[in-house]
């Protein structure tokens, strides 16, 4: 069996109308929901939904789903989408209840793509590119907009210097933010979200205005705003703490930032992003929190490039064990995408990480229903990046409506196969490879848990490598993963 990465292994995209993204999505009743229906081929396209029910409305001609559902409930309808070439359907469950991010959020960062050097013009920019590059084809929905967008109380630089709280403590964004109500609509209006970005502490990490304090203040002006996503970082808040680790001092700001988003009249995707101190994935879903980072930074603005690798193997790898944590409403997040053009020694550079890497990277994060937050620059996507970032089968191991994130079935040295049950059945499996050189890395069905022999399908070639029973064998890249789906037997009920 092939199986060395070498390049682009996603096959171009077909210009047939194609479904994508989750097949099931959450919104509390009373709640606006916006959804924009991820799906490739030429356009133009037109899209309908067979039983919408009462409360939402469907653009035709962008597809972008909106309105709001007064009741509680399960509402199954049928997505379609047609150009001149054909037509593709897809069952599509929307649940009005009470939990929101059923599957991995999927987005783009401006963190490690500008660090603090952000503005309205170039996240617009980036809203766009999302747009233009096909991403948003894929389920690419958030546009979240990191540290630095509000007032640095230190700076003397009349751009984000100054008082941080107008007369009446509502916070106040910088001048490269002019108006952050008016960005939500842009965005809103192609039919993305957005994501925003404080600290309980005093100030964020860059040394920004923080929530502390002001936590109902600015949860209810961050809704009014319209934002749909808030990142909350630890930062200045651990010099209040005796011990950063202690599960009794970390819970509460986030359960009281988590308390006050509840109760605005819109949802809120809550990401805890506290470094996984204190088992975070334990208590996380308590507070409220939807994905929870459970790592450091995989790169940090000294992380010389040597290390990533590193940091993506450790941060990866190491997730094992915590999977019984996550779930549809509430994931584990082991940090961005450090692929494609990201922020290095103060400019834009190539990910120093080879191509097997970068599959590694995917494959691994897929197969962990990681939130997928792209953190490179839109608008400058090689074919290869965006190749690996729009392989519909891998996302759709990443989507997959059960949310049961993989864990290692078996470790040999520096090999390691893991596994993910899916919702119809089948196994999704990646077999890695963290040696220096190429081995060949073999699933055995009695590690799988599963007999008979099985139809084995090569997602990211997108093609049947065969039927085999007992065991499967592939020659995998240095540091590289293949990724596979082991079909449903058609005598398992």
């Amino acid at each position: 069996m092939h199986a060395q990465q070498s390049g682009i292994l996603t096959p171009p995209p077909s210009p047939k109308p194609q479904m994508n993204g989750p097949t099931i999505y959450g919104v509390h009743p009373g709640h606006p929901l916006l959804y924009r229906i991820p799906a490739s081929g030429d356009r133009p396209m037109t899209f309908s939904a067979k039983g919408l029910p009462a409360g939402l409305m469907l653009d035709p001609a962008t597809g972008i789903l909106r309105g709001v559902l007064a009741r509680p409930g399960k509402y199954d309808i049928t997505l379609q989408a047609r150009n001149a070439l054909g037509t593709a359907k897809r069952r599509f469950r929307i649940v009005a209840g009470d939990k929101i991010a059923l599957t991995p959020p999927m987005g783009w960062s401006t963190w490690y793509m500008v660090h603090l050097d952000i503005t309205d013009a170039m996240v617009r920019q980036q809203a766009n590119a999302m747009i233009s590059s096909g991403l948003v084809n894929y389920g690419y929905s958030f546009i979240d907009i990191d540290d630095g967008w509000n007032i640095k109380p230190s700076s003397s630089d009349p751009m984000i210097g100054g008082a941080p709280r107008d007369v009446e403590g509502n916070l106040r964004s910088n001048l490269n933010f002019p108006d952050m109500e008016a960005l939500a609509d842009y965005v809103h209006g192609q039919g993305l979200k957005i994501g925003i970005y404080i600290s309980p502490g005093p100030l964020t990490c860059g040394g920004f205005e923080g929530s502390y304090r002001h936590e109902a203040q600015d949860a209810s002006l961050f809704a009014k705003w319209g934002y749909d996503l808030l990142k909350y970082d630890l930062c200045s808040y651990r010099k209040m703490m005796k011990n950063p680790n202690d599960v009794e001092e970390l819970k509460p700001p986030y359960q009281l930032m988590g308390s006050e988003l509840a109760k605005q009249n819109r949802d809120f995707v809550y990401n805890l992003c506290e470094y996984g101190n204190g088992d975070v994935w334990k208590w996380g879903r308590d507070v409220g929190g939807n994905f929870w980072r459970t790592t450091g930074d995989v790169g940090y603005l000294d992380t010389p490039q040597s290390t990533l690798w590193k940091n993506v193997a450790a941060f990866g790898f190491g997730q094992a064990g915590i999977e019984k944590w996550a779930g549809p409403g509430g994931w584990n997040d082991p940090d961005n995408l450090l692929i494609g053009q990201i922020k290095w020694g103060g400019r834009l550079m190539p990910t120093p990480l080879t191509h097997n890497e970068q599959y590694t990277y995917m494959t691994l994060w897929s197969l962990m229903d990681a939130p997928l937050v792209f953190g490179g620059d839109m608008t400058q996507l090689d074919p290869f990046t965006l190749s690996l970032l729009t392989n519909s089968e891998v996302i759709d191991v990443n989507q997959d409506a059960l949310g049961k994130q993989a864990a290692p079935v078996s470790k040999h040295g520096t090999l390691e196969v893991w596994s993910k049950p899916m919702e119809d059945g089948s196994i999704a499996v990646g077999l890695f490879n963290r040696g220096d050189r190429a081995s060949e890395v073999t699933a055995l069905w009695s590690d799988l848990g599963i007999r008979g022999k099985r139809t084995v399908r090569d997602l990211w070639r997108q093609e049947d490598v065969g039927k085999f029973d007992h065991e499967f064998h592939a020659t995998v890249g240095p540091h590289g993963a293949e990724m596979f789906l082991f079909e449903k037997h058609p005598h398992q009920w």
